[in-house]
């Protein structure tokens, strides 16, 4: 049999390995009455024996982005509610992702067996039923976010917040996480279940660390992870086309370089591509605010028009200034969007409405759809911020892209030069391949 053949096969007799072609989704929990596609899209085999195979214990999978870690968390949730008494916990970093996760989840019906949370906000949840004091009102939202973790830390340690409250937790984003998090998770799980997955990409580690590195500082076994023997690591990108991945891949080369680890500790995982063609990423100089928002405007309108839906596309910025000016843009041309200023806004992104969604490239890790926009690149890198840490946020967003990616500018900058670069580069290299395979 063929390829094709198997997996078509695969996609008959195991439903859960399906993977969702429709727009907005992870890829996971297509609908088992759809229509049969022309194209079959099925979890690759590491993928399906990976989720399969998944069992107690602790377990690390190291991924590149777009590589489907989302898929298979998703599958475990499903496994693991069916399962387990108590109740399953999954938690990621941003709000922006979280939402869209309890939105996945709560339509196949999972909401009461598995609670998703951003980091913070779960903390928030374990201290007033606890009677653990909370943080002052009057202090930074940051201060006041660091004072709510140290609070249940200590609640957790003076037993006023009970331990083994979870069938197993489930950590995205594990790349975001600090030490002493690692540290408080773990004790949430039921020893008799010792159930704890955590998925980590280091390249898109946006939060923590120092300025410009990236690297884990610390061993998974320090923080009480013992994952020795359970490590994955996903190389293959299935979101994004060849188009777009590679010229993501080019302009961030050096924050990419694949770098090895032992197994306690993180590799860098270079993206590999699943060979997908599509569109080049267009980078667009406008000569004026109101043409570059037109342009975004304009765009999406003619997306709309050749049928994708609003929901299908975001538009991912850099500052809240430019934040105010895309919403006033759509606004002004009748064009609704869901916008993640806020903390509130970052939870609700995913209601009933079909909406552009507007987003910062921070709250856009872990998100993907088929049209992304980025304004303003010549405004990056940001004044005053390191040059690697913005180049690492740039390729956080770029990599949202699954089908069109479009970047436009004022006024050129490093990025931007980089960036046309790294097109005519991949232009070029393309190019060569086609003419070699022709003359073959």
């Amino acid at each position: 049999m063929s390829l094709p053949q198997i997996d078509r096969v695969r996609y008959h007799l195991y439903p859960e390995v399906r993977v969702n072609a429709l727009p907005g989704q992870f890829g996971l929990f297509a609908e088992h009455d759809a229509p049969l596609p022309t194209l079959i899209k099925v979890m690759d085999l590491q993928q399906e024996q990976l989720a399969r195979s998944l069992g107690d214990g602790h377990r690390v999978i190291h991924d590149a982005a777009g590589s489907g870690k989302t898929m298979i968390l998703g599958y475990r949730c499903a496994h693991l509610a069916q399962v387990s008494s108590k109740p399953v916990l999954v938690l990621c970093y941003n709000k922006s992702l979280a939402g869209r996760l309890q939105q996945v989840l709560a339509e196949r019906g999972l909401s009461d067996k598995v609670t998703v949370r951003n980091f913070h906000a779960w903390c928030s949840d374990m201290l007033t039923p606890f009677n653990v004091d909370r943080p002052a009102q009057n202090l930074s939202i940051n201060v006041k976010m660091a004072q709510m973790v140290e609070n249940t830390i200590d609640g957790v340690d003076r037993g006023q917040i009970p331990r083994a409250q979870y069938a197993a937790v489930l950590s995205d984003e594990g790349h975001d996480f600090q030490p002493e998090w690692f540290k408080l998770v773990v004790q949430m799980i039921d020893p008799e279940s010792n159930s704890l997955l955590v998925l980590y990409d280091d390249a898109q580690s946006i939060y923590r660390g120092k300025a410009g590195k990236s690297g884990m500082d610390f061993s998974f076994a320090s923080v009480g992870i013992q994952a020795q023997g359970r490590t994955t690591i996903l190389r293959l990108n299935y979101r994004n086309t060849v188009e777009v991945l590679s010229v993501a891949r080019t302009f961030a080369i050096e924050l990419l370089t694949a770098r090895d680890a032992t197994e306690d500790g993180v590799p860098i995982v270079a993206p590999q591509s699943t060979g997908r063609l599509g569109a080049f990423p267009e980078l667009l100089r406008c000569e004026s605010d109101w043409q570059e928002y037109n342009c975004i405007v304009e765009r999406i309108r003619d997306e709309q028009g050749q049928g994708r839906a609003l929901d299908d596309m975001a538009v991912i910025y850099r500052s809240t200034a430019q934040a105010q000016r895309i919403e006033r843009a759509l606004s002004e041309a009748g064009i609704a969007f869901a916008s993640g200023q806020s903390a509130k806004g970052r939870g609700a992104l995913y209601g009933s409405e079909d909406a552009v969604k507007i987003v910062s490239m921070h709250s856009s890790k872990g998100l993907e759809f088929g049209l992304v926009l980025i304004p303003s690149l010549g405004d990056m890198p940001k004044k005053g911020e390191d040059e690697a840490d913005e180049a690492r946020l740039l390729y956080v967003a770029m990599t949202r892209a699954i089908d069109r990616l479009v970047m436009t500018y004022r006024e050129p900058s490093s990025f931007t030069r980089k960036i046309q670069d790294s097109i005519g580069s991949v232009r070029e290299h393309l190019d060569e391949m086609d003419s070699q395979k022709a003359a073959g």
